[in-house]
Formats: C-alpha cells, sequence, structure tokens
C-alpha cells in the first residue's frame, strides 16, 4: 500500500490591506504546524494527508462575510472558513476583534485559525459538543507544543477569575513542604 503523504507546500497569501501582518512568519509557522497535525491520528485517511498543498486566504471581514452568506447561509464575518480543497481563509479584522477579546496577539489568533483550518482538514470537527471539546483540547495542546499560549476566556472573565483565584490564594495560602 503505497503511503499517503501530507501537502508539501502551504502558501499564506494576504488578500486585505487594512491590518498588517508578517506573512513570512506565519508561512514558516503554517509549514510547521501541518507537519504536527499529521502525526496526529496516523492511521486515519484524511483530507489534509490527500492534499498536495494547502492555501490560506488572509482577506477583510467584507469578503469573509460574503463567503460566510455563500456557503453557510450567514451574513456576519466569522474568523475561519476551511475548504476540503485546501483553502482555508481568515479574516484578520475578526481575528484581530478576538485577540483583543480574548487577550492573545494578533499573530497568535491567526496561528490559531491556521490550526482550526489544519484540523478540519484533519478530520476534526466542531459542530457537536463532544466534538468540540476534542478539538479544543487538539488545537491547545498542538499550540503549546509550538510554544504558543493562547487565552480562550473572555477578558472580563479572566479578570474574575484572576480575583478569585487571589481571593483563594489569600484565604488558604500554601504551605512549604
Amino acid at each position: 500500500r503505497p503511503k499517503t503523504l501530507g501537502p508539501t507546500r502551504v502558501s499564506v497569501r494576504n488578500r486585505q490591506r487594512k491590518i498588517s501582518v508578517n506573512v513570512a512568519e506565519l508561512e514558516r509557522f503554517a509549514g510547521n504546524a501541518v507537519k504536527r497535525c499529521l502525526q496526529l491520528q496516523k492511521r486515519k485517511r484524511t483530507e489534509l494527508r490527500k492534499l498536495n498543498a494547502i492555501a490560506v486566504w488572509l482577506i477583510s471581514d467584507r469578503r469573509m462575510s460574503k463567503l460566510h452568506l455563500q456557503f453557510f447561509g450567514d451574513s456576519d464575518p466569522t474568523d475561519v472558513i476551511t475548504f476540503h480543497g485546501g483553502e482555508i481563509f481568515i479574516s484578520v479584522e475578526t481575528a484581530r476583534r478576538n485577540a483583543r477579546k480574548f487577550c492573545n496577539s494578533l499573530m497568535s489568533e491567526i496561528k490559531f485559525c491556521i490550526v482550526h483550518g489544519f484540523l478540519h482538514l484533519h478530520g476534526f470537527d466542531d459542530r457537536m459538543p463532544t466534538e468540540t471539546r476534542k478539538m479544543k483540547n487538539t488545537q491547545e495542546k498542538l499550540l503549546r507544543s509550538m510554544g504558543i499560549q493562547i487565552g480562550i476566556v473572555p477578558k472580563g472573565k479572566q479578570e474574575k477569575t484572576k480575583k478569585l483565584k487571589q481571593y483563594v490564594q489569600a484565604q488558604h495560602p500554601r504551605t512549604r513542604r
């Protein structure tokens, strides 16, 4: 049985003009991330294994809204849409809003979207709660392995959580052993 190879090339193309991004860094990251994704689910024949190339398109909210409406019937922009032919579309404007909301850098948020797209191509899904949890955990683990820590709790909740932790620590200080 011939070995199924993953994509030989991942290209990142910036098709929006509002927000400056380091395309070369994203392309290097994507090449590394796709190799790491292919280490998962080794026995599974997925779209990601079959593709020779993947194109990551960085686009505006306006373009994303059109795609979202055309293919999913929703005119709101979304952060990432993945097509099985190996095209991943990321709205840089939505990624920037999410980065601010979750206290991440823009580059980390875009990298999160790239990994999310790769996992969809690799058979992961996020339509059902259990699948969403599995995909989220895999994303976070993969990103952490690449030195990227992603905030996933909105800013307001982070502050409440931080205050609660501080309160608990003040009430129950840890003793050294």
